[in-house]
């Protein structure tokens, strides 16, 4: 079997093609394979014949959130070497560098003035949602190029037209989950879980709630948290437990989540548990026994024992390089490199261009090319929302396995 090769095609050539329409169209393709081939590193100093093309990236490196913000940036740099290696983009070296906001709002903020200082013309960023919101009203000023490989909030994108993501949206998530439930029978009474001071959360239990109730789904308890009380949650659990739930729908991050199986386990409660993209990430935490995952659902756009061999070329390059294996963040952000190679291609992107023309450039481009990387295939719209298919995988021997 041949590798698959991530192509780059417009939307008018591809309806031609479908229409068997004679004549010429642009295209692009480009390998996926993550062969481990490191190619010219973004510290090495070295520069194309068409100079050098600057990308940055923000995201959490240190603080609770580190597990995806490291995910990114191993995903992002994999992408960065392989593509170097093939000769750049338009002939342009890349060069990625990425910034620590500890997924905090403010300081996002400040690592996004830093890139520019560096001399940023694009960025892959943020990783999560508050501090995506926050940048994103920065990058429309600045006319900015932004895609997230992972912010969700709706609020990410802005207004402007300047930014995509490669992840669901929140309302995608939370409508797809009930859909997924509902369409498998995976639980006749829901319970939920979720934190009411976090947008990414809120935002996903709301379209939850909304498509849940109209599919005629029982759901019997709706227990909040906040950041300020996300240690103990006893109370949300029995409240749940004692509701008869026998399905728990989370749509939280890995580290709550983490807490929740354990104190389930704790108290004699054993539903089946449905999480979210936030949820990956459980595995690694430390100290978790990882045996109470087993039987976790989650919605995704990613599982790392796929027998596509784009995804397996993906996963054995990461695991060679940091010697574990990707989650979703890693590969969206694999994707997303690859999503503005083939915008930049479409668009004639070149080092010369400030990036404000960059930015009008890849607005349109971006709407015109399809991604088939690892996290399925993938085309944007003008709202700068992917297009692409939903999976889930469930927790088993310690691993993601599609479902």
């Amino acid at each position: 079997m041949k590798m698959k090769k991530i192509l780059g095609l417009s939307l008018a050539a591809a309806m031609a093609l479908s229409l068997g329409a004679c004549g010429d169209s642009a295209s692009s393709s480009n390998s996926a394979s993550g062969s481990g081939n490191t190619g010219t590193s973004a510290d090495s100093g070295e520069t194309a014949e068409g100079g050098t093309l600057k990308i940055g990236g923000i995201g959490p490196l240190t603080g609770d959130n580190a597990a995806y913000g490291l995910a990114v940036q191993r995903g992002a740099q994999i992408a960065v070497d392989e593509i170097n290696a093939e000769g750049g983009i338009n002939g342009m070296t890349v060069e990625f560098s990425m910034e620590d906001d500890v997924s905090d709002a403010e300081t996002s903020v400040n690592a996004y003035n830093s890139l520019k200082d560096w001399g940023m013309q694009m960025l892959l960023g943020t990783v999560t949602s508050a501090p995506c919101i926050a940048v994103v009203a920065e990058t429309a000023d600045d006319n900015m190029f932004q895609l997230t490989p992972s912010g969700t909030a709706v609020e990410c994108l802005g207004d402007a037209g300047n930014a995509f993501r490669v992840c669901f949206s929140d309302p995608s998530q939370g409508t797809a989950s009930a859909d997924y439930i509902s369409e498998n029978s995976l639980g006749e009474n829901i319970g939920i879980i979720y934190n009411s001071s976090d947008p990414y959360s809120t935002g996903i239990y709301e379209n939850f709630v909304s498509e849940a109730t109209s599919l005629g789904m029982s759901i019997v308890a709706e227990e909040a948290f906040t950041d300020d009380s996300k240690s103990d949650f006893s109370v949300q659990l029995q409240k749940c437990q004692d509701a008869g739930a026998d399905l728990l729908f989370l749509p939280i991050y890995y580290q709550e989540a983490s807490l929740i199986l354990q104190q389930a386990s704790n108290m004699g409660f054993a539903p089946s548990f449905f999480g979210v993209d936030g949820m990956d990430g459980v595995l690694t935490v430390e100290n978790f026994d990882t045996s109470l995952a087993e039987g976790v659902m989650l919605l995704t756009p990613f599982a790392a024992n796929s027998e596509d061999e784009n995804v397996q070329a993906f996963v054995s390059a990461y695991q060679e390089q940091y010697g574990e294996t990707p989650i979703q963040f890693a590969a969206d952000a694999y994707d997303g490199i690859y999503a503005i190679k083939l915008a930049a291609e479409q668009a004639g992107i070149t080092a010369d261009m400030s990036a404000s023309d960059i930015c009008d450039a890849m607005k349109t481009a971006m709407t015109e090319i399809e991604l088939v990387g690892v996290t399925g295939t993938i085309r944007w719209t003008e709202d700068g929302e992917p297009d692409k298919e939903p999976m889930a995988v469930v927790i088993e021997n310690g691993e993601y396995v599609t479902m």
